[in-house]
């Protein structure tokens, strides 16, 4: 996977510093407590201990050891969390954009010397529990990171990872399959055109269809224009094929060394184990060498630079006539620096983020732009850092006002700083983010430390985030102007700055296929009929691999005994609050308070619907009570970690044409400001501002830029949306709130030139909401503070029972279920049901601007509770595994495909692919293939580990018994669901096959978003968008 990293804050925003202490019975010796034990210069396995050292605020404690024979660097985190996670990063610096570091990520997955078999990795994702597996293609590193809560499977895993990057077997044929070939476009026909195909070819030819993406690579491309930063690390698709096979096994020689890796563990398994396994299995195997990866510093350039690139135009863009983008990027000094970087992300975000920055104030209130530009801010990413500001969705002819404005505003910042209270703010969000704990710390840390860490900065001084905030504030007590002199120094006085435009071109597109074609036709010119004869040869040999049966057997795996048999049970405790029903649920939160409240939708009158997503985006942003909306946002920063609101559809778990709507209010805080948050909620309750229209404005601007830029990234979640539309009634308001039909919803809205109508449906959909007569709430909190908590939100009700009004609902048909199973008579849930549903037959296609497609066929199945809901799971796991990714990435080329259960709906997907048509028949064999019986008790065994992976995957305190809170799904019912997913049989799968997906048998939807098709064109039986 190719990834653009953004800065350490903006990774700082996801970074969430606890993670999970799972067992809260005092072990005899904690993890941490018998890291501290090693001493520097002890010797262990191959390894030299250098520093070890206890970071409290994160509850770890951090080893730093060397490789004696190689040099590998290593680092433990150790730290009381089950979730261990292991990473190897190499600094790989290409020098040219034919994607090698980004087709050998993808190539060594492919097979190893221990490992032959085609494809370990994938095939490892149903052998194992693992909690994350993948590999990141960074612009100079690529990093190979897998956790799971398992000690035996982290051997496993880590055998396989440590086999797959020093022994990988790199041959030609992985190379044809993942990176690129010329074939026949139909393999099996000598006489069908040649033409380009390959996994990461077109992966990148879709990414490269985002415009965000494309901006951001030029952007980096230019303000480092003298090494390794000038090139695309994932692969230009123009330039991947000039890269030959020896080439990519020439980069694996000098790049995957010991001499240049980087180890990281994490977790509360015994570092020596680690340290053994790793020395064994691979380092001993290896010299030390130079590596010579170094990047140098980028010289200065002595005067400012202007450039200018084109993308495609939006289809769904707001406004057709500002579709330009508009940005300044500075750059700053070595990453390695900790405290200098600590200080520039800070600096960064007091400048940026949210209504009380200045930039924010400058250049969005002003409604030049749609928003800030794709990159912006502190981006750490690099050996020298960067700092972007500009803004995206803007007018040509505001080119000049802006690049003034923007100059302008540094100048004020120079003069009049920051308020005190704005950098408390920031502050006490980086102490929330220390306590908050999150299921995937060990990820989060290691993409923490990765860059600076690859240009061999200290990765333990990262760590020690409260010794960067005290000297911190010691600099800015010593002198008052700090911030501002590091502005002046790193903007006002920078000549090293770029300004990069970027504009639509209409024949974007066009010229792209049209470079595609003449480097296509300039191959197949230079081809002779032998090397014709020997490529469709090629062709059919790679088609045979692909379809070959595989035997895996070499490759390590769990075993179903290796599962617990049961779930563990969350106990949580139903009451009222003010004659509201509330859920408490006592976690080890590390003295923070999360709140949430479902509030009901029933009672709103259908034509707001649509109208739900806006308002649930703009309650919290503008205003409420005495506070305006720039000094609301400035007291949720203060006081809590965030309050946001979001819809809701949940399908009833019992019953496809049953589902509850509502809206969902969730904040967290500080112990100590828990008061401070409920006043915030009470005043949005009571007293929301909606008059200002120009706040509005720029809300519904950012937003509807928001969608439109989502597409790219998440078109086969839209197409699944739109296929389940007609399927079943939760699926018809989910399209409504979360799929194309918002979308372009949104843009009418933003392109509205007056918002007055809109203003005045916000306090009616307010009155309908947030009325604590159709709501629910729930509390996680440490045990000591339940009693207070709830008392603190007995006095909220009380404050906001003023907005009860007895309102009917708009639909007769509701149906009561009891919070508590075990309680009749006590609170209840409110669904609407609607069982005289009819689902019907639906294929829409939605043509956008993209070169890929994405494809979706949804079926009408069964609710969770139902017997056959387990088989479904099950056999949406395994033809995954055993047909589809084989048809549709391996064969077809697309990045990924699919089946998943959920919701009631069995849907296939795929994403970014270069096919339509011959996916929608790839699904049809697919369930051919299910109900053929042609898989074996070793298929079912894997796709049930790789089922419960994901049941099982690790829960953070904070979201402990949400599930309950949210769909009514208790431990007993997820208990008899577990049963029944051990349970499944060979027999059950085809059977459901047969029930569900059979021609005469099923109701489904069908959905594809992608480029012009003249196949669907020519059929009246499409709905062409």
């Amino acid at each position: 996977m190719f990834r653009q990293t953004k800065a350490v804050l903006q990774k700082l925003r996801y970074l969430s510093f606890n993670g999970q202490q799972h067992t809260w019975k005092q072990k005899s010796t904690s993890a941490r407590e018998r890291a501290v034990q090693y001493q520097p210069g002890q010797k262990i396995h191959g390894f030299t201990v250098k520093e070890v050292v206890a970071v409290p605020d994160l509850f770890l404690t951090a080893v730093k050891l060397t490789h004696d024979k190689t040099g590998a660097q290593y680092l433990h985190a150790a730290r009381d969390d089950s979730n261990n996670l292991f990473s190897v990063q190499f600094r790989t610096t290409p020098m040219d954009s034919t994607g090698v570091p980004h087709i050998l990520e993808h190539t060594v997955l492919c097979g190893s010397e221990k490992y032959p078999c085609r494809d370990p990795f994938f095939k490892m994702l149903n052998r194992s529990l693992s909690t994350f597996m993948n590999a990141f293609t960074a612009s100079d590193y690529t990093m190979y990171p897998f956790s799971t809560q398992n000690g035996k499977d982290f051997q496993n895993l880590l055998s396989v990872y440590l086999d797959a990057v020093f022994f990988p077997c790199l041959r030609e044929q992985d190379f044809w399959q993942e990176g690129w070939r010329l074939e026949n476009e139909d393999p099996t026909d000598p006489n069908s055109p040649l033409v380009f195909k390959g996994v990461v070819f077109n992966e990148m030819k879709g990414a490269f269809s985002d415009n965000e993406r494309v901006y951001a690579q030029h952007l980096q491309n230019k303000l480092y224009p003298d090494h390794t930063y000038s090139v695309v690390s994932g692969g230009e698709p123009l330039a991947i094929p000039n890269l030959t096979w020896e080439q990519l096994r020439q980069f694996h020689a000098t790049h995957y060394h010991p001499s240049n890796a980087r180890f990281f563990t994490y977790g509360d398994l015994p570092l020596e184990q680690h340290l053994k396994q790793i020395e064994e299995e691979a380092l001993s195997k290896f010299e030390r060498i130079n590596p010579k990866t170094e990047v140098p510093s980028q010289p200065h350039w002595s005067s400012p630079r202007e450039d200018h690139v084109t993308c495609s135009p939006d289809a769904l863009a707001p406004d057709p006539a500002r579709q330009n983008t508009l940005c300044v990027s500075y750059l700053l000094g070595d990453i390695t620096d900790t405290f200098e970087g600590f200080t520039l992300s800070l600096l960064s975000s007091l400048m940026i983020s949210g209504p009380n920055s200045a930039f924010y104030k400058a250049l969005i209130e002003p409604k030049i732009g749609s928003d800030f530009s794709s990159v912006v801010g502190y981006d750490g990413s690099t050996k020298e850092a960067s700092f972007s500001i500009g803004l995206q969705g803007m007018a040509e002819d505001d080119t000049e006002k802006v690049k003034q404005i923007i100059s302008q505003t540094i100048d004020h910042i120079i003069e009049d700083g920051f308020e005190e209270e704005q950098i408390e703010a920031l502050l006490h969000k980086i102490e929330i983010q220390m306590k908050h704990q999150s299921t995937n710390f060990g990820l989060s840390l290691a993409s923490y430390i990765a860059s600076s860490w690859n240009h061999d900065g200290d990765p333990v001084e990262l760590l020690r985030i409260s010794d960067s905030v005290a000297k911190f504030r010691q600099a800015l007590k010593e002198n008052p102007r700090f911030l501002q002199d590091k502005v002046k120094h790193y903007f006002k006085e920078n000549t090293h700055r770029l300004t990069l435009s970027m504009s639509p071109d209409e024949a974007y597109m066009e010229k792209q296929a049209k470079a595609e074609e003449e480097k296509l036709q300039k191959k197949i010119q230079a081809l002779s009929d032998r090397d014709r004869k020997a490529i469709y040869e090629k062709g059919l040999e790679l088609l045979a691999a692909q379809s070959k049966t595989q035997d895996a057997s070499c490759l390590p795996a769990l075993k179903i005994s290796d599962i617990e048999p049961t779930t563990p049970i969350t106990p949580v405790q139903i009451s009222t609050a003010g004659g509201v029903p509330a859920q408490y649920c006592e976690q080890p939160t590390n003295g923070l308070v999360y709140f949430r409240a479902m509030c009901s939708l029933n009672t709103l009158p259908e034509d707001l619907m649509l109208y739900v997503p806006l308002f649930c985006s703009v309650i919290t942003k503008m205003g409420c009570g005495a506070l305006d909306y720039r000094q609301q946002a400035q007291q949720m920063d203060l006081r809590t970690g965030g309050m946001s609101v979001s819809p809701q559809v949940i399908p009833d778990s019992t019953h496809l044409d049953m589902y509850e709507q509502g809206v969902l209010l969730s904040s967290s805080c500080l112990e100590r400001n828990l008061p401070h948050m409920f006043q915030l909620w009470s005043d949005i309750f009571n007293s929301p501002h909606f008059e200002e229209v120009e706040r509005l404005r720029v809300l519904v601007m950012m937003s509807a830029q928001e969608l439109a830029n989502g597409i790219s990234y998440s078109g086969h979640m839209y197409a699944m949306t739109r296929a389940g539309r007609y399927l079943t009634p939760a699926g018809h308001l989910q399209e409504s709130f979360g799929g194309m039909e918002q979308v372009k919803f949104m843009k009418r809205i933003a392109e509205m030139s007056d918002l007055s109508q809109v203003i005045r449906t916000l306090p009616r959909i307010k009155r309908h909401l947030l009325n604590s007569d159709n709501m629910r709430c729930a509390i996680n909190a440490t045990p000591q503070k339940m009693s207070d908590t709830a008392a603190q939100l007995e006095s909220f009700m009380k404050q906001i029972t003023g907005n009860r009004k007895e309102r009917k609902p708009v639909r007769v048909n509701i149906v009561e279920r009891p919070i508590d199973p075990l309680d009749d008579s006590g609170p209840s849930r409110k669904l609407v049901s609607e069982l005289n549903f009819q689902p019907c037959q639906m294929k829409t296609f939605f043509q956008l601007p993209f070169p890929v497609n994405f494809v979706s066929e949804s079926i009408r199945t069964v609710p969770f509770s139902h017997e056959d809901y387990a088989s479904l799971c099950i056999l949406a796991r395994m033809m995954t595994a055993k047909f589809l990714h084989g048809e549709i990435r391996e064969k077809g080329g697309a990045y990924g495909g699919g089946a998943r259960m959920g919701g009631g709906l069995f849907s296939f997907y795929s994403y970014r692919d270069p096919n339509s048509m011959q996916t929608l028949s790839a699904f049809r064999k697919g369930m051919d293939w299910a109900k053929s019986g042609q898989f074996t008790q070793q298929d079912i065994d894997e796709a049930k580990l790789s089922v419960f992976s994901a049941v099982d995957s690790p829960v953070a305190p904070a979201d402990k018994g949400m599930g309950r809170f949210l769909s009514g799904v208790t431990d007993e019912m997820k208990q008899s669901h577990r049963e029944r997913l051990f349970a499944v049989s060979h027999k059950n799968l085809v059977e459901v096959a047969e029930r569900y997906l059979s021609v005469g048998q099923k109701t489904c939807g069908v959905a594809i978003l992608g480029p012009e098709n003249e196949t669907i064109a020519k059929d009246p039986s499409w709905i062409v968008k």
